[in-house]
């Protein structure tokens, strides 16, 4: 069964005339390696040799993923109990590309996931000569590794080794966060999805974390994180704002240059300030690469609409199912509505 899907995702792929017979190939290859690598997690838990910190990882993850479906009301299906040992830093990577006075992300359209703002690849090397086709076409790039992504109901995920951080909140955090795609998923409007997942991944995790009966150490570095996260993302929201109100200029490129090189210096002296004051080093990597437009084109996707859904599930009062009815037919609006809702919050219910 999953030859045959990835036989048809393949036609689909091709139908679409938008991508290269080579980039189709390596989807192809890299989603069939994957899924030849995934074993029952009864097999892989019983396997001496799998490494104890390994078991004891996936044994929770296991139980996590009952909770899932049963306390969170996420697909109940044969996704996330396999896993799959890739030996590599992350499942794939993603070329992300803007224009050099612009943030609006280069976009590629693909069956079932729509237009989305970035290209895949399950090879590094790939992806980056993928990126330097693009630098030297003139575009600003960005090469980011991502630990897991979720086939939205093509085939049955596996958990990946790449999906195993060190840190046990982030590992159910990130499961729930690819079962909350598979839950729902609306084509080409990546900032409702990511938002969706983001806060269906945080709301998980703290019922996760009440439900084990985590104690109040683990429980209050978990939401430090998250605050962490959210700051560091306010941080680059006021650069990107920056540079939209700077590229709206009509002055010469070789000014637009100048100014954007300033913004950017000023976006890392702002970094080393936010450093000092939060006491985390968790942002130095990234912040350390060579920023560029593309860096900040999908600033926000992830967590600047997720308080529109947490409002949303408190008018709910608290209450998934209500909740997951509001959203799926806030689903089913037009982008223009689904926008207006979320950044203004003013989503009104809707009966069932």
């Amino acid at each position: 069964m999953a030859r045959f899907r990835i036989a048809v995702l393949a036609v689909a792929l091709l139908a679409t005339g938008c991508s290269g017979l080579g980039y189709v190939a390596q989807l192809i290859e890299g989603q069939a390696d994957l899924l030849n690598r995934a074993r029952p997690m009864e097999a892989v838990l019983s396997d001496p040799e799998v490494r104890p910190q390994v078991r004891e990882a996936l044994e929770e993850l296991a139980r996590a993923r009952a909770f899932a479906s049963r306390a969170l009301l996420l697909p109940d299906d044969g996704s996330y109990r396999t896993y799959a040992a890739l030996n590599r830093s992350h499942a794939v990577w993603n070329v992300i590309a803007a224009p050099p006075f612009s943030l609006q992300a280069k976009r590629w359209c693909f069956p079932v996931a729509g237009c989305v703002p970035y290209r895949g690849y399950f090879h590094e090397a790939k992806a980056r000569a993928q990126a330097a086709k693009l630098a030297r076409e003139g575009f600003d790039v960005y090469v980011a590794g991502a630990r897991a992504y979720s086939t939205l109901g093509w085939f049955d995920d596996p958990i990946l080794d790449t999906m195993l951080y060190r840190d046990p909140a982030l590992r159910v955090e990130i499961l729930f966060h690819e079962l909350a795609h598979r839950k729902l998923y609306v084509a080409g409007d990546g900032d409702f999805n990511e938002a969706f997942a983001t806060f269906i991944a945080g709301e998980g995790t703290r019922r996760w974390l009440e439900h084990v009966g985590a104690d109040r150490t683990v429980k209050t570095a978990y939401e430090r994180r998250r605050r962490w996260r959210a700051s560091f993302n306010a941080l680059l929201r006021r650069t990107r704002q920056r540079l939209a109100g700077l590229y709206a200029r009509d002055i010469p490129q070789s000014e637009l240059r100048r100014q954007k090189r300033a913004l950017f210096a000023r976006l890392r002296r702002e970094y080393a300030e936010w450093k000092r004051a939060t006491g985390t080093d968790a942002w130095d990597a990234w912040m350390a690469q060579d920023l560029n437009n593309a860096h900040l084109a999908l600033v926000g996707t992830y967590l600047d609409r997720v308080p529109a859904f947490a409002r949303l599930l408190a008018r709910c009062e608290n209450d998934l199912r209500c909740f997951y009815h509001q959203v799926e037919n806030l689903a089913q609006t037009d982008a223009a509505t689904r926008r207006s809702c979320l950044e203004t919050g003013e989503c009104p219910l809707v009966s069932r």
